[in-house]
């Protein structure tokens, strides 16, 4: 959009996106996480809850803690962000953080495990611990890397028809 705007006009317009290839790729032609899935199949691990990430971080995260009737901690610290969607989140000023919450169209993996396979989960190369399941009435937060506790808020995509279902 901010070239089609720098270019308005053009009839030969060609936007530039030279080292932006992987955050075009993840968000035009995602790829569902099979691997991710065949790696815990191998481990044995049986999964409490699972859904890709179409909608944001935030927006599945309040789908499972609303079917599950539990409460979600996740720690801003442990969010794993691609460094090439962090220079495009500096380049466009915008908050890293609410850009991994809110961004989707990913099809990341966003699942639970018991606590007893916490050790297992650690072990498989491409998984990455968030955060933890809590009582449903410690709420649904984010815990900033200053130690801030942020309630978490669907922003992403179909968020009213989400937190209606």
């Amino acid at each position: 959009e901010r070239e089609k705007a720098v270019y308005k006009g053009e009839t030969d317009f060609s936007p530039d996106f030279a080292g932006h290839e992987y955050i075009l790729e993840r968000q035009l032609k995602p790829e569902a996480r099979k691997d991710i899935i065949e790696k815990l199949r191998l481990a044995g691990i049986q999964l409490t809850a699972m859904m890709d990430i179409s909608d944001g971080l935030s927006s599945e995260l309040l789908h499972i803690a609303h079917a599950s009737k539990v409460g979600i901690r996740i720690y801003d610290d442990k969010l794993p962000i691609d460094y090439q969607t962090a220079a495009m989140a500096e380049e466009f000023n915008m908050n890293l953080s609410t850009a991994a919450l809110n961004g989707g169209e990913d099809y990341e993996l966003l699942f639970t495990v018991p606590l007893s396979r916490l050790d297992d989960i650690q072990q498989i190369e491409g998984i990455h611990l968030i955060g933890h399941i809590t009582n449903e009435a410690d709420g649904n937060v984010l815990v900033t890397r200053d130690g801030t506790e942020i309630t978490l808020v669907a922003q992403g995509w179909n968020t009213a028809q989400a937190l209606n279902e």
